[in-house]
């Protein structure tokens, strides 16, 4: 005959406590006969008798006294154990293990976590930057922030703002080699490019023609694996570039870059949030997600908008050669 080991030891127990089947029963949400029975498979299973019984009174035999001195602290630890990992879930401390692209998205990270942490000092951040997809399940991820939706299945992924790329050079590079007015002009300027850290592959510009993003190759003067080594190159006037919006936006706000050939800035993709099922969710990892979507969604810092970047370029014009 099978046996439920855990409900008939818990029985077990409980009945020794209260010395009565019955209140074991009551307590534990179960009918009597399922209690009765619980304990006579136990029983069965031993091949002991466990209590004396009366009418009225229930007492432990030696077997049943011998067993309970050895299970009692097991199940009690069990239970304590349980009731940790039911009650961990609604701290708000403990470990966060979040991932993001190590690529334009540092930053914005970090002033998101530094926030995090001000206001819930218990948490311990565990960070993982690349531009890699990783596994969700094998890179055990609270929180993961990524261009596109995630492609993992059981996924959740919350937009927050748009990726802008955009085509830009110093004011110093326009007046020494004036700006190109079309695409195919870009043959003629020097122009920076990004290595992806993943793949080793030179990646070519993402341009708009018409309705359609299509890629656009450009011979590099510069070639880099990291953004902020790129941007130092095109600040410095020594190319132009294809920079993220949330990277370029501060300099061009400011007039230290200026955006060029605006129709042909592309609309491809945008950052998201992801995360597994709210209802399994630590307090902590709801209360991050929280924060990441008031501080990060359609927020105008890192998205420039068609009014800055259509004044920025025409200041530009007269700083460039016709």
């Amino acid at each position: 005959m099978a046996i439920n080991e855990l409900r008939s030891i818990t029985t077990f127990i409980k009945a020794a406590e209260l010395g009565s089947l019955r209140k074991a029963a009551q307590d534990l949400g179960i009918s009597p006969q399922a209690a009765s029975k619980a304990l006579a498979q136990l029983e069965s299973h031993l091949d002991a008798r466990l209590f004396h019984r009366t009418t009225r009174v229930m007492s432990l035999t030696d077997a049943g006294q011998r067993l309970l001195e050895d299970v009692q602290p097991a199940v009690l630890s069990m239970q304590r154990a349980l009731l940790n990992a039911r009650t961990a879930k609604d701290e708000f401390a403990g470990p966060l293990r979040i991932a993001g692209p190590r690529t334009t998205f540092q930053p914005l990270l970090w002033r998101l976590v530094e926030e995090f942490c001000e206001i819930h000092p218990g948490i311990q951040p565990d960070v993982l930057l690349e531009d890699r997809v990783g596994n969700w399940v094998e890179d055990r991820v609270d929180v993961g922030f990524r261009l596109g939706a995630s492609p993992h299945e059981g996924v959740i992924a919350r937009r927050l703002f748009p990726l802008q790329m955009v085509i830009c050079g110093a004011p110093s590079y326009f007046a020494q080699h004036g700006a190109p007015q079309t695409l195919a002009a870009l043959a003629q300027h020097r122009c920076s490019a990004f290595r992806h850290p993943g793949t080793g592959k030179v990646v070519p510009w993402h341009v708009k023609l018409g309705e359609q993003t299509v890629d656009q190759p450009v011979v590099p003067a510069i070639c880099s694996n990291d953004e902020l080594f790129e941007l130092q190159a095109v600040l410095a006037g020594k190319a132009l570039g294809q920079l993220a919006g949330v990277t370029a936006a501060p300099y061009i706000r400011t007039g230290q870059l200026i955006p060029i050939l605006l129709d042909h800035m592309p609309d491809f993709a945008s950052y998201f949030v992801y995360f597994g099922s709210k209802t399994s969710q630590p307090a902590r990892t709801r209360a991050f997600i929280d924060l990441a979507v008031q501080r990060l969604a359609n927020n105008s810092d890192y998205v420039l908008s068609t009014e800055e970047l259509v004044l920025s370029s025409s200041a530009g014009k007269t700083k460039s050669k016709v």
